[in-house]
């Protein structure tokens, strides 16, 4: 009785196993980065809906007594969309340094192309 192994049937040596796992640690890195870009998104999202409420309590509170209110709040969704924005660049960044790099692994090694799409 031959034992199996646990290897995919084209992978011959110890430097294909290798390089199966450089693409495996590329994907992980995308799925990071992919989950980097909803947050970003969803830090983005907050300051937007924060100004819509003010924008539909505005006819109702008078803001002339309470600018001291309005201006950390104004400062806070600045902020917010600072970070989410910082979030997005880095995240879409990331996203094409992986892409470029997962195109060319699979350009060097044949092999791998028949696993990614």
């Amino acid at each position: 009785m031959a034992m199996e192994s646990d290897q995919p049937p084209c992978v011959n040596a110890p430097a294909d196993q290798l390089i199966i796992n450089e693409a495996q640690l590329l994907l992980a890195e995308k799925r990071t980065s992919l989950a980097t870009l909803r947050t970003g998104i969803a830090v983005l999202a907050l300051p937007l809906t924060l100004a819509s409420f003010l924008i539909v309590l505005s006819s109702r509170v008078v803001f002339d007594g309470a600018t001291y209110l309005l201006w950390p709040v104004l400062t806070l969704c600045a902020a917010l969309v600072a970070l989410g924005a910082y979030l997005i660049g880095r995240a879409l960044s990331r996203l094409q340094r992986a892409d470029r790099l997962l195109q060319r692994l699979k350009r060097d090694h044949a092999f791998i192309g028949q696993y990614m799409a």
